[in-house]
């Protein structure tokens, strides 16, 4: 049986498995779009008045979709309310953490309670004296009990449970006492050790800060083009949807493959070109290498109906066309980061199934493939989310950069919205922004279709992972990508978690290098050599090799300290010819005249 397998495999009378997937796929009537995703489809008037109530709500509530939150509740209270010997247990381990505290509180024992990971709110020392150690003791049991409360509960839809979890977490941090000025010594210290000089500042800061918001000023700390974003280079393509910069030569020679980089469409491409001492860019440019960047316009209501396919035919695959003519060379290394990433999977998966072999690698930064396991995103994808948040996009035409910086800093709200608080209002220190916080506050809108259809059919439905996923009308498969992958994940990703990086192992069986380094979604990718407490691991997995499990790649992949950047450029080195002249900067004759210097139009775009 197995030598007549073999045979129809090589005589052609059985599809490969990825083109096989894709048959049956097609052989399926496509999922219908729900009507919210069509914006073409004529709207009753009846249908615009709920979309109208629904973005209106939605501009009270940060988003967050009332319906999705009532069922959550609902699904919680109703399952645990069923379970009588769960709420015994939770009330004998009530009544022993109020003991406990109690005995904290005469001295009877000391406060044992750890805070969670990352979370350092109690770090400061005086937190250990009285009366703050025993603030600090009650609020961490109280924030434990209600966490095993939340979650765990038989029969609770995993959804529903995040969304309780989320929702008890956000009233917790909003009365813990490291959040509470009268109750935070660090905040009493500061104002006793300044003479109430603290205090002071911390009102200017408000009040600074209140006046830029009623004047709805968006001021960058670091200006793009004089502080970041200043890699010598030019404007050689531009479209409706992107600016192609091409960057200046550096080297007399350089290799004869250029390297395409497609940045995530919601910020600003120069997370890759932040200040010369950190720039990917210039760093990569310094090793000899022939570097394009994808610049993305920054959609309005205009641009409602641009499509996720949209992006990929006029992003990825216009840039990938100009640096063919540009440079003339036959093969490029395309990288892609974060949502860029994706974009790129897809793009390349297309270009497998049509038979379009200009890839010499690709490579992935911070980027999912399979998105059942999605980072803290998740949180806001299900069907009643979605469905409130396209109202809201419906209504405007996007998804504006204020609604999507609401959400990040809800999930992270310890960090972005209380710590912040206490440090410069009350407190009173001042914010002396880096690049990379000055890119953060960069951010792009999303028009509506596209947001709408990445959500869905990304996070929702998975349908790239699945075999779903159409570009140009006809279904993708990341098996069918056949050129060696160089993907990057990071240790404290809250977005783009690195075991769900790591599932491309599942999707695709070519050659895979894999690099899991120190850092988050943003700091770990920016890691210029030089950079101190910097570590990774590498492993390579060639063709054929059995899958091997996340925990098992990080026992065997050796570790190294300092910079992945050098292993990137080996990489690329290993797959690329031998130097050669570097190529114009832009090329007339075929359709690419210079347009301007780098950093272009758009990224000047609010």
């Amino acid at each position: 049986m197995t030598t007549e397998t073999s045979r129809s495999r090589t005589t052609g009378h059985a599809k490969p498995p990825a083109e096989a997937a894709r048959a049956r796929v097609s052989a399926l009537p496509p999922p219908a779009p729900p009507a919210s995703v069509a914006p073409n489809e004529p709207v009753s008037t009846t249908d615009a008045l709920d979309r109208s109530l629904h973005a209106a709500e939605a501009r009270l509530t940060a988003g967050l979709a009332p319906a999705g939150i009532a069922l959550a509740w609902r699904d919680w209270a109703v399952h645990l309310a069923n379970q009588p010997t769960r709420r015994m247990d939770l009330a004998r381990r009530a009544m022993e953490d109020w003991a406990a505290v109690w005995r904290v509180a005469f001295g009877l024992e000391e406060a044992v309670t750890p805070p969670c990971d990352n979370d350092h709110r109690f770090d400061h020392p005086r937190w250990q004296d009285m009366p703050y150690r025993l603030y600090k003791e009650y609020f961490l049991r109280m924030e434990r009990w209600w966490h095993d409360a939340a979650t765990g509960i038989a029969g609770v839809d995993a959804a529903h449970e995040r969304i309780v979890d989320f929702m008890i977490r956000q009233a917790l941090d909003a009365v813990a006492p490291a959040n509470l000025p009268m109750l935070n010594p660090e905040v009493e210290h500061a104002a006793r050790e300044s003479r109430g000089d603290s205090v002071r500042a911390g009102l200017r800061n408000l009040l600074k800060d209140t006046e830029i918001a009623l004047n709805q000023e968006n001021r960058l700390p670091l200006a793009p083009g004089r502080d970041v974003a200043v890699t010598p280079g030019r404007v050689v393509y531009r479209n409706r949807l992107i600016e192609l910069i091409q960057y200046s030569p550096v080297t007399e020679t350089v290799r004869p493959e250029p390297v395409l980089i497609v940045p995530a469409w919601i910020m600003k491409y120069y997370i890759l070109d932040l200040s010369p001492e950190n720039s990917l860019v210039r760093y990569l440019v310094g090793q000899g290498y022939t570097v394009f960047m994808i610049s993305w316009h920054n959609p309005d209501k205009e641009d409602r109906n641009l499509s996720l396919d949209d992006y990929r035919a006029d992003g990825v695959m216009a840039a990938l066309d100009a640096v063919s003519a540009i440079t003339g060379a036959r093969k490029i290394h395309a990288t892609g980061y974060c949502l860029g990433g994706t974009l790129l999977s897809i793009a390349a998966a297309a270009m497998a199934r049509d038979h379009d072999s200009r890839l010499a690698s690709v490579t992935l930064f911070a980027a999912q493939t399979d998105f059942t396991e999605a980072g803290e995103l998740q949180l806001f994808i299900t069907e009643a989310q979605l469905a409130f948040l396209e109202d809201l996009m419906w209504q405007q035409g996007y998804l504006d950069t204020k609604q999507m910086a609401g959400a990040f800093q809800m999930l992270r709200s310890n960090d972005l919205i209380w710590s912040r608080m206490i440090r410069r209002y009350f407190i009173g220190e001042q914010e002396h922004p880096n690049d990379l916080m000055s890119w953060n506050m960069d951010a792009t809108r999303m028009p509506y279709r596209m947001h709408a259809e990445y959500l869905r059919h990304l996070f929702l439905h998975n349908d790239l992972a699945e075999g779903r996923l159409s570009a140009g009308g006809r279904p993708v498969a990341i098996g069918d990508i056949d050129v060696p992958f160089f993907v990057v994940g990071t240790e404290r990703d809250h977005i783009a978690p690195w075991h769900s990086v790591y599932k491309l192992h599942l999707l695709n069986r070519g050659p895979i290098t894999f690099v899991l380094t120190s850092g988050g979604h943003n700091a770990g990718i920016v890691s210029e050599p030089g950079h101190p407490h910097r570590h990774y691991a590498i492993l390579d997995r060639s063709p054929g090799e059995p899958y091997l499990a996340p925990e098992a790649w990080q026992d065997e992949a050796p570790k190294h300290d300092g910079s992945w950047w050098p292993e990137w450029v080996a990489f690329l080195g290993a797959r690329s010819g031998p130097p050669a002249a570097p190529p114009p900067l832009g090329r007339e004759e075929a359709g690419y005249p210079v347009l301007g210097a780098a950093p272009g139009h758009y990224i000047h775009e609010r």
